[in-house]
């Protein structure tokens, strides 16, 4: 206790007159200092090695900041700014930051067709209205597989159905084709129904619609 009252209170009084009134030998305060600067120094070292394991374990995503937080969980209470000279300045540690997304924007990616249904699914005849979209499912090994299906809305059935290991337009189109050489239909007034993606919105499959007198909604 009195060589601490020493440390902090050696420029007020000075040391020798300290010295003099504690009855104190000055090389017994060198000692103490000596080995309270290593302890010192010891517990710096550790707190030093604890912050690089805690910012190497975390990918070295974390600021000097959030490293407080992480060492006041381990029982180390310390400053934001002795946190950041430990960190930042001795160790050289400087948080990773991610690269911010470009601000994104919504665009018309392709043409738009009017809904010509508008909700009313019934139908009074076969091959009036076919309705088609994707759907998946997975193997036994995990691997997935995407079916483009083509059905009629009169009765529910399936008109055409094709499988793929990739969601494409090129998947649409053949499954378009087989639905049309399979059924006898009056093209002039068959709808073909779907969710306007980019699958049944592209150009090929648009053009190959189009051709063919489809409406696509």
């Amino acid at each position: 206790m009195a060589y601490r009252f020493i440390n902090e209170n050696q420029k007020t009084f000075g040391l020798r007159w300290l010295f003099s009134r504690m009855d104190i030998c000055s090389n017994a305060y060198y000692n103490y200092l000596k080995h309270a600067n290593a302890d010192r120094q010891k517990r710096k070292h550790d707190i030093c090695h604890m912050i690089k394991d805690i910012y190497h374990e975390l990918n070295g995503i974390i600021g000097h900041r959030s490293m407080r937080v992480f060492l006041a969980r381990k029982g180390v209470d310390l400053s934001k700014t002795t946190v950041h000279k430990y960190m930042n300045k001795e160790l050289h540690l400087h948080c990773i930051c991610r690269r911010k997304r470009p601000g994104y924007r919504k665009g018309r990616a392709h043409k738009l067709f009017p809904d010509l249904l508008k909700q009313n699914f019934l139908t009074r005849k076969p091959n009036q209205v076919w309705c088609t979209d994707f759907t998946y499912l997975y193997l036994s090994n995990g691997t997935p597989r995407y079916n483009c299906k083509i059905i009629d809305l009169f009765d529910r059935s399936v008109v055409a159905s094709e499988n793929d290991a990739w969601i494409t337009c090129d998947l649409a189109v053949r499954t378009l084709k087989k639905a049309i050489k399979a059924t006898s239909y009056d093209k002039s007034g068959l709808i073909l129904h779907s969710d306007q993606g980019s699958q049944f919105a592209s150009r090929d499959s648009r053009c190959f619609a189009e051709t063919m007198e489809f409406y696509k909604v």
